[in-house]
């Protein structure tokens, strides 16, 4: 480090590392030098993205009993959200290539709060007041589940999940994430999201029916995301199973692929119900969370080496939550004289 960097103020060192999660290492120091007259190197701002990033992971990392608990949105901002009676916690994942190993799966996380908004449904073509997902939080770990796992129950319980009243875990739909579920957040609502559940159904029109947009086709799928909607998985697995019957080959498999991911989330997937009773079944909010950090992340020409991506992760993770400033006073120590 060079030494004039060691003598930076807070202010400075926060708005270099802040920057950098929001932009290039390149345009960082541009803004710096034109917004604020601050002259930053290129090569200085990968490094302060460094150093801060290795000690904003090793925050996320802290066992959940030890993490420091921080003001929810709805305190700093009265008005914000009703407050956090309801909570939920959502996954999903995104690809950046990383130097030496190729592409590569970050799996990304966001804790949640419910609030009822009135909401247009096309499924029914009617206004509801239904739960909505306000005042997100994420995080990211390029690595396996388990970490992962560990980093969102670390962050749902630094924004006050034990007092909520109900809480609940989406999700796509794949084991690992039910394992999760059970290990962090054993007595949380379960929820296999909409648009997943829609999707392997596409999955089973295409085989059916080929690629095709055909007039068939879509009015065969409407009709069956309707019985979805409905919560009837398990009559729709059974619909596909009798279908599988009667055909062969790639057609058969990819069908009966589908009768056994309805068939063992069919009581994950009572979307009505959940409806009903003023529950968000669709995971756009994580699904948004995983579009910005590939922003960041998978521009023209980025390639990371894995420490590189890692450091930065919790950097971007912070932004979007609109967390930084809580994170930075966590982990900031002025340097000695």
């Amino acid at each position: 480090m060079q030494c004039w960097e060691a003598h930076w103020s807070a202010g400075v060192a926060r708005l270099v590392v802040g920057l950098s999660g929001q932009a290039t290492f390149g345009e960082t120091s541009d803004i710096l030098a034109e917004v604020g007259q601050i002259h930053v190197s290129t090569s200085t701002v990968w490094r302060q993205a460094q150093r801060w990033g290795e000690a904003l992971k090793a925050l996320e990392h802290e066992p959940a009993d030890k993490v420091q608990h921080w003001p929810s949105r709805e305190e700093m901002i009265p008005g914000e959200a009703k407050g956090n009676e309801r909570m939920g916690v959502a996954r999903d994942g995104a690809m950046l290539y990383v130097l030496g190993e190729g592409w590569k799966e970050f799996k990304v996380g966001c804790r949640f709060e419910m609030v009822e908004r009135p909401t247009f449904v096309k499924e029914t073509l009617e206004w509801e007041v239904l739960g909505r997902a306000v005042n997100n939080t994420y995080v990211a770990h390029l690595g396996g589940p388990e970490v992962l796992g560990q980093k969102v129950w670390a962050e749902a319980y630094r924004r006050h999940w034990t007092p909520a009243w109900e809480t609940e875990v989406l999700g796509e739909g794949a084991t690992w994430i039910w394992n999760l579920a059970d290990e962090h957040f054993y007595d949380s609502l379960r929820g296999v999201d909409w648009y997943h559940g829609t999707e392997h159904l596409g999955h089973a029109a295409e085989s059916l029916y080929g690629e095709d947009s055909s007039p068939v086709k879509q009015h065969w799928l409407k009709e069956h995301q309707q019985i979805l909607f409905e919560g009837q998985a398990l009559h729709l697995a059974q619909t596909l199973q009798a279908l599988a019957a009667g055909q062969t080959g790639g057609v058969r498999d990819d069908l009966l692929e589908q009768v056994t991911y309805f068939e063992n989330n069919q009581h994950r997937m009572n979307y009505m119900e959940l409806r009903e009773e003023d529950w968000w079944i669709g995971s756009g909010m994580v699904e948004r969370g995983a579009k910005q950090f590939k922003h960041r992340f998978t521009g023209p020409g980025m390639r990371w080496s894995r420490s590189g991506a890692e450091r930065l992760l919790p950097i971007r993770a912070a932004v979007m939550s609109q967390t930084f400033d809580d994170a930075w006073r966590a982990v900031y120590k002025s340097p000695n004289n």
